[in-house]
């Protein structure tokens, strides 16, 4: 683990600051928008739009690294991160957000796969896992770190966006001034999204509802929270204990994952994330249990995302899976757009329990979905192909940890299943 954190410091440094900024960027924008008076139909279509922008930019960044080279695309969509953050407190209006929000998801998009791209060539077969694991520890880091800077000052002032800002501006200085060989650029053709659902229905329906539980996670629970009246410490761990709670749960589950029937645990946890929202709904007013209900959903969603691309994986043959990958982000990241705006929806239609409600049918419905599965076929085999990978990765860290998982399975002689899921 030394060995690979001597050789990628400054890349996983940068990245914890990104995090940083992109973490505390998305909690401020929930806290302003109430003091800024917007409705959460208004703060829906704001955070949603970061969910868009990210889609488009893992579509169209890997062609604009290949025409202008890494170093050009890193400090030209960083520049324009930096600049966007400290835009925000001066243009408070949703729609200027929401275009912000846009520019700052295809930004974030394209720095991760530029990044990733440059960890990937850094790794060797020996270290990718560790690596793999270091990157993601650094992520949740970054984000929870945010929330603890919130209450380093007045959120209806400007000092809290200049401070991701400044991060942001800080994360590249230690990676573009690295001697680490830019790396040279390239991605898998993925999959048609008609042949993966021809392989895994239960793949590509979780996936789908799993991004709208994700991007209503990720983006409506500042929003929830200073609609609920918690004060901003509280907001802060609040949404703290979505991510602490997926670094907790992730490896439990990917250890269980590799021994029993995946259908089996995506059904349960599915099933717990549910009720852990029915928490929420119920009980949401009470700090503790709010907690509670967070830890509950953030420990289930987060690994749900990586056991979802394992179970996929148990019908494809190795060359397969790293183009399955892409094709499952895109899948997820269409669920994505629509979590935002139909949280916010109903939030403005039944109050703030609406956030909670929505998770609760998303959650619940994966779970009835597996459940019918494992009606439709046999029990599959499973492969050693459980890798932890964050919901908000970019494509090519989902097809650097495939690289890894096929490199485990061939090691250990596993070969995936065929057949219809």
């Amino acid at each position: 683990m030394l060995q690979v954190f001597s050789s990628a410091w400054a890349l996983l440094l940068g990245m914890m600051l990104l995090q940083v900024g992109n973490g505390m960027q998305g909690t401020l924008l929930g806290v302003r928008g109430a003091l800024e008076g917007f409705s959460t139909t208004q703060m829906s279509v704001v955070m949603s739009a970061y969910f868009a922008g990210f889609l488009f930019g893992s579509r169209l960044a890997p062609e604009m690294i290949r025409r202008v080279g890494h170093v050009r695309v890193f400090a030209a969509l960083g520049s324009m991160i930096s600049a966007v953050l400290v835009l925000y407190p001066t243009l408070a209006d949703p729609w200027a957000w929401s275009v912000g929000r846009v520019v700052i998801g295809f930004c974030f998009s394209g720095v991760y796969v530029t990044a990733e791209s440059w960890l990937n060539n850094s790794a060797t077969n020996a270290n990718r896992g560790k690596a793999l694991s270091l990157y993601m520890i650094v992520q949740m880091v970054g984000i929870v770190t945010a929330q603890g800077l919130l209450v380093l000052g007045d959120p209806s002032g400007y000092v809290l966006f200049v401070i991701p800002s400044v991060l942001v501006s800080l994360a590249f200085a230690p990676i573009l001034l690295s001697v680490s060989p830019t790396p040279a650029f390239e991605t898998t053709k993925p999959l048609s999204l008609r042949q993966i659902m021809a392989v895994s229905p239960l793949g590509c329906v979780g996936m789908f509802l799993l991004g709208g539980v994700f991007s209503a996670q990720f983006g409506m629970a500042p929003v929830y929270g200073a609609e609920a009246g918690l004060s901003v410490p509280q907001i802060s761990v609040f949404v703290s204990t979505f991510f602490v709670a997926s670094m907790v749960l992730q490896y439990p589950i990917g250890w269980l994952s590799d021994r029993m029937d995946r259908r089996v645990l995506i059904c349960a946890a599915a099933a717990m994330m549910g009720a852990g929202a029915m928490i929420g709904v119920v009980l949401g007013a009470v700090f503790v249990p709010l907690l509670v209900a967070a830890f509950v959903i953030g420990g289930m969603s987060n690994p749900l995302y990586s056991l979802l691309i394992a179970y996929t994986n148990d019908f494809l043959e190795h060359d397969d899976m790293a183009a399955a990958a892409g094709g499952m982000v895109f899948i997820s990241g269409l669920g994505a757009v629509s979590g935002p705006l139909i949280t916010g929806w109903l939030m403005g239609v039944i109050g703030p329990r609406g956030f909670f409600v929505v998770i609760a049918v998303l959650a619940l419905s994966i779970a009835a979905y597996a459940a019918y599965r494992m009606t439709q076929r046999a029990t599959p085999g499973t492969t050693d192909s459980y890798t932890a990978v964050a919901p908000s990765a970019s494509p090519m860290a989902v097809e650097f940890a495939q690289e890894f998982a096929i490199e485990t399975a061939q090691e250990s002689g596993d070969a995936p299943g065929s057949g219809e899921a």
